[in-house]
């Protein structure tokens, strides 16, 4: 509770609303970028699925998705990088 509260009040340097990318990477794996979608879309109602870019590595292994999407506050942000980090398919989110 604390923490929304903070991230309410801190000043941002990023003007919202703006559109803005995160990148995704995880184990390239059936399911890996259908659930990065479902995620977004949790937090980004009105994000373009089609929109999303994927980028396997150069072995082949991982697979990163970036998603840009229209961010209306901080805390939006911030509760999708949360839930984006805690999801066991995830490895690393930017």
């Amino acid at each position: 509770m604390a923490d929304q509260q903070d991230a309410q009040t801190r000043q941002s340097l990023i003007e919202y609303p703006c559109d803005f990318p995160i990148k995704v990477m995880g184990a390239r794996v059936d399911g890996f970028a259908q659930a990065v979608i479902e995620v977004v879309l949790r937090h980004a109602p009105d994000f373009e699925p089609a929109g999303a870019e994927m980028r396997p590595s150069s072995k082949g292994n991982y697979l990163a998705v970036t998603c840009t999407f229209r961010a209306v506050s901080q805390v939006q942000v911030d509760a999708m990088y949360r839930e984006l980090t805690a999801h066991p398919m995830v490895k690393v989110v930017l």
